[in-house]
């Protein structure tokens, strides 16, 4: 093995607590008034997020210090115990229903969403697998098949809650590893319209996915209903202008904008610091991708370097159906924003995801 590294990457911490401040101060802004209303206490949102970021830190200074070669061991196990978990969370009576979604296993406000931890499970046990079979990656039958049936196994199951969105960013990622490892072009074109296919099916089996699809294609057919959503994002981020409203000021987040601390927190943020601040907080994420792909070329191993491309290709994946969701790019998809939206599983989930990351960097040679 390489000999470790004192230090880990800076810029990678550096940008992942600036996100991290950001999102605390947004959320306390974008909730304040709905808390206020809601529960009597405008800090109800931010004293939560102060909780799971400090647990989050936490995972993620421990996670830091652990050799990424142990996640490759217990690969087999941590997705085994997060399919059981998936199975668990179907069942009437264990599994908590919020925003028509069975994804939640736990009691009140303090619980954790299955299927963000299955993300990771996936990206970890892909990287073995992929690098222990890189001779038949090419191949599919023996390379390509068996791994794609495993993730859209773990698909189907996230479906069953059912949460399009986490289930999306899980196969985007594995799709982008499976192409890194070096699976064929012409493979990826057949899987491409089956996929389509698969989508449009899912697509029309759900009333309020077609609705999604309609409003936006035009939002306006539906000002009230199903278009609301998006209508009230881009009344948030339009008024912004170059310098934002002022922080606090914003005007959608009075009731106009539901729970404008979660999926839509970067329409707030751009509402009261306008362009700068938006443009601020995506050259962040730009670092992010930056240092994670020079920790992936870095790394001294291909588990590691599959590993890297996993991790930083989920928060980047993520990072643009949801900047594409609030800016009007995309349909509605319930996909949080990354270390800013409120949410203890999404955020306790990426910052122990860098932290894998960040032990990476104390091996890469970069």
């Amino acid at each position: 093995m390489v000999k470790k590294r004192d230090k880990p990457d800076y810029l990678l911490i550096v940008s992942t607590l600036l996100l991290l401040m950001i999102g605390l101060i947004m959320v306390y802004s974008a909730s304040a008034v709905w808390a206020d209303y809601r529960f009597h206490d405008s800090f109800f949102f931010v004293k939560r997020q102060f909780l799971f970021a400090g647990i989050g830190i936490a995972v993620m200074l421990f996670v830091m210090n652990i050799d990424y070669w142990v996640w490759r061991k217990w690969s087999k196990v941590l997705l085994i115990v997060c399919f059981i978990l998936l199975i668990i969370v179907l069942i009437p009576g264990i599994g908590l229903v919020r925003g028509g979604a069975r994804s939640w296993l736990g009691v009140g406000a303090f619980s954790i969403q299955p299927s963000e931890f299955m993300k990771i499970a996936m990206i970890i046990f892909l990287a073995r697998f992929l690098t222990e079979n890189q001779k038949y990656i090419i191949t599919f039958r023996k390379g390509l098949l068996p791994s794609l049936s495993l993730i859209f196994l773990a698909f189907g199951m996230i479906m069953l809650q059912p949460d399009l969105g986490t289930g999306v960013v899980m196969v985007g990622t594995c799709i982008v590893m499976i192409y890194i490892a070096g699976a064929r072009i012409s493979h990826f074109f057949g899987l491409g319209l089956i996929g389509l296919i698969g989508l449009g099916a899912l697509i029309i089996s759900a009333p309020y996915r077609m609705q999604r699809i309609t409003s936006f294609l035009d939002p306006w057919s539906d000002p009230l209903g199903s278009g609301f959503q998006i209508i009230q994002s881009l009344y948030a981020i339009g008024p912004g202008g170059i310098m934002g409203l002022g922080l606090g000021q914003s005007r959608q987040k009075f009731f106009y904008l539901p729970e404008p601390q979660t999926d839509f927190i970067y329409s707030i943020l751009v509402e009261e610091t306008g362009f700068l601040g938006g443009t601020f907080v995506l050259a962040l994420f730009c670092i992010m991708l930056w240092r994670g792909i020079s920790i992936a070329s870095g790394a001294p191993d291909t588990f590691g370097s599959y590993l890297a491309v996993g991790i930083i290709g989920m928060v980047v994946i993520q990072v643009v159906i949801n900047i594409s969701v609030v800016t009007g790019l995309m349909p509605v998809t319930g996909i949080t924003l990354p270390f800013l939206s409120y949410g203890g599983s999404s955020l306790t989930l990426m910052l122990g995801s860098i932290g894998i990351l960040l032990n990476i960097s104390r091996y890469a040679r970069y």
